[in-house]
C-alpha cells in the first residue's frame, strides 16, 4: 500500500479572474469574495487526483478535512484518512501543520495544490526531507516545483508512485511580495528547495525576467502595434513588460501586472478583472494583445487569469495578437507556447499556428498548444 499526503489550498487562485493577482491575507481574500471570486483550486486538484485512480486499490491518501482534501478523495472513492481537521476558514498555518503531520506519519509523497505561497509553506514544514509535488492552482507561479497543469501533476505523481526509480531533484521555491506585486513591482526571493519527482517535460520551468537588452525590441514591437491600430476597436492589453511598451509609447498610464483596455489610443479602463472585459460593448470588435511569460512560454493561465475562457469566447481566436521578443522564443527551444484556461474545449480551440510579432514588420510563425497534454506534444 502506497501512502501519500494531500494538501489543497482551497482559496488558491481566487484573486485571478477578479484582478487581485493573488489571495494572500484575509483582507485580500474578503475583497476577492466581494468581487464574486469562487474557489477553483479544489476542482483543479480533482483533475490531478483522477490520474491516480489506477492505483486506487493500492493507495492510501492522508489528508485534511473538507475542501483541503477530504471532499475530493471521497468523491473519487479513494482510501483516505483525515489526519488534520480544519475550521470553516483555512490559512497558511493549516498547510504547515498538515505537512508536518504527514512527515511524522512517513508519507512517500506530499501532493499539494496552490501557488508560490503554498510551496513556501510546504518548504517551511518539511524542507527537502520528503518528496513533494505541486498541482498548479495559483495566480502567480514562479517556482519550478509545479507540474505544467493539474492533469500532468497527477501523471507525474502516478509515475513516481508506480516507478520507484524515477529520480528526485531539488527545485527552487520562489515567491514574490504580493504587496509590491499589486503596486506593479516584482520583487522575488528564493526561500529554499523542495525535493521533486523529476520529469522535465511535465514540470514547468522557473519564470525568468525579460532581459534588459530586449528594450529596443519591445519598443519596435510596440510601434508596429500602434501604427496598425484600428479606429473604434477595443484593445485588451495583457500584463508584462513587452505589452507595457505599447502603453508607454502611447504616453498612457498602465498596470504592468494587470490587464488594461484602450480604444482610439485612449484609456477605457485600467487594471481590469474578468467582468470588466466582458462588459465591453458587444457591437464593437475587440482585440487581445498578449505576450508569453519568460522562461515558461505560457500565453494564458499564468498571471493573466482575468483573460478567462469566457473572455476568449467573446474575443475570438482570430483577434488575438501575440507579441514577444526573439529571446523569449529562443528560450523555448522549439517547445510550443502554451494555454491553460481551465476549459478543455477553449484550450483545444486555441491550438494551432500563430503569427508572433517579434519586431517592426517582423513576424514568425509559431505553434500554440493547450490543455492537459499541451506541453508534451513535442
Amino acid at each position: 500500500m502506497k501512502t501519500i499526503g494531500l494538501i489543497i489550498n482551497p482559496i488558491s487562485g481566487m484573486g485571478g479572474k477578479v484582478g487581485l493577482k493573488g489571495t494572500d491575507g484575509a483582507i485580500t481574500l474578503n475583497k476577492a469574495v466581494k468581487l464574486g471570486a469562487v474557489r477553483e483550486a479544489p476542482c483543479k486538484a480533482l483533475k490531478a487526483l483522477e490520474k491516480l485512480i489506477p492505483l486506487k486499490d493500492d493507495l492510501l491518501i492522508l489528508t485534511s478535512s473538507n475542501d483541503m482534501g477530504e471532499i475530493q478523495c471521497k468523491s473519487l472513492g479513494f482510501n483516505y484518512k483525515i489526519v488534520y481537521k480544519t475550521g470553516n476558514f483555512t490559512n497558511y498555518r493549516d498547510t504547515i501543520n498538515a505537512a508536518r503531520i504527514f512527515e511524522k506519519l512517513g508519507v512517500e509523497l506530499i501532493l499539494f495544490a496552490g501557488g508560490d505561497g503554498t510551496a513556501r509553506d510546504i518548504y517551511k514544514a518539511v524542507e527537502i526531507r520528503i518528496p513533494a509535488l505541486g498541482i498548479p492552482t495559483g495566480v502567480k507561479i514562479h517556482s519550478p516545483v509545479y507540474a505544467n497543469t493539474p492533469e500532468l501533476a497527477g501523471d507525474l505523481a502516478l509515475m513516481y508512485l508506480k516507478n520507484g526509480n524515477l529520480c528526485l531533484k531539488d527545485e527552487e521555491v520562489i515567491d514574490i511580495d504580493e504587496k509590491e506585486f499589486r503596486n506593479n513591482r516584482v520583487v522575488t526571493r528564493l526561500f529554499g528547495y523542495l525535493k521533486v519527482p523529476y520529469k522535465k517535460r511535465l514540470l514547468q520551468n522557473k519564470k525568468s525576467p525579460t532581459p534588459l537588452g530586449d528594450e529596443e525590441s519591445q519598443k519596435a514591437i510596440a510601434l508596429d502595434i500602434i501604427d496598425n491600430m484600428l479606429e473604434g476597436v477595443y484593445y485588451v492589453i495583457g500584463p508584462g513588460t513587452t505589452t507595457r511598451a505599447i502603453m508607454e509609447e502611447l504616453n498612457l498610464p498602465n498596470s504592468l501586472l494587470g490587464v488594461d483596455i484602450i480604444r482610439d489610443r485612449k484609456i477605457v479602463k485600467l487594471d481590469c478583472n474578468e467582468s470588466d472585459i466582458l462588459d465591453i460593448d458587444l457591437e464593437r470588435v475587440c482585440k487581445l494583445v498578449i505576450a508569453p511569460t519568460g522562461g515558461q512560454g505560457y500565453l494564458l493561465g499564468r498571471g493573466n487569469q482575468q483573460i478567462s475562457s469566457r473572455v476568449i469566447s467573446r474575443i475570438k481566436k482570430e483577434n488575438i495578437i501575440i507579441i514577444s521578443s526573439n529571446s523569449k522564443i529562443i528560450e523555448l527551444r522549439g517547445n510550443p507556447l502554451f494555454v491553460y484556461t481551465g476549459d478543455p474545449a477553449v484550450d483545444k480551440y486555441l491550438e494551432g499556428y500563430y503569427r508572433i510579432k517579434v519586431g517592426y514588420g517582423n513576424d514568425l510563425i509559431y505553434k500554440v498548444s493547450g490543455g492537459e497534454d499541451g506541453k508534451t506534444l513535442l
